[in-house]
């Protein structure tokens, strides 16, 4: 078997991923970052996107990331974020609802001053990123 590493992600309401890996690549919030095991250690930022990793039967798995930090160690890799969704567990027609209606919030706000702008537009980019992820599309 070849080397692998500890993979933990874990969100404030559960423990999403808890397994060894033999690669993982997460979405920083600087660019995408890839950790192999003995991988030097450092701290940062993640973005909302799509963290991947390869099991050690060599298939690669997918975890929709709604922003958090990783805290790479040579034998562990720790992420903890605000939501997390392995691919399998995402609700598309959830995710599409969300879609529509951050869109509707997003045509009001020409008419209206009381939506937040910014919330809208981050409903519309998770909602965009879980239903690619979900279908198997590349996600940003």
């Amino acid at each position: 078997m070849a080397a692998s590493i500890k993979l933990e992600i874990v969100t404030p309401e559960h423990v999403v991923v808890d397994e060894k890996v033999q690669t993982v690549v997460a979405p920083g919030f600087l660019g995408e970052f890839g950790v192999l095991p003995g991988h030097t250690s450092f701290l940062t930022s993640l973005k909302l996107g799509a963290l991947r990793y390869e099991d050690t039967a060599g298939q690669t798995r997918y975890v929709f990331i709604k922003e958090g930090f990783a805290e790479v160690l040579p034998e562990k890799v720790t992420i903890l974020a605000e939501a997390a969704e392995r691919r399998k567990d995402i609700d598309v027609a959830r995710a599409e609802a969300s879609l529509e209606r951050a869109k509707m919030r997003l045509e009001k706000k020409s008419r209206e001053e009381n939506i937040d702008f910014v919330r809208a537009r981050a409903a519309l980019s998770r909602s965009i990123n879980r239903i690619r992820l979900a279908t198997g599309q590349e996600p940003d």
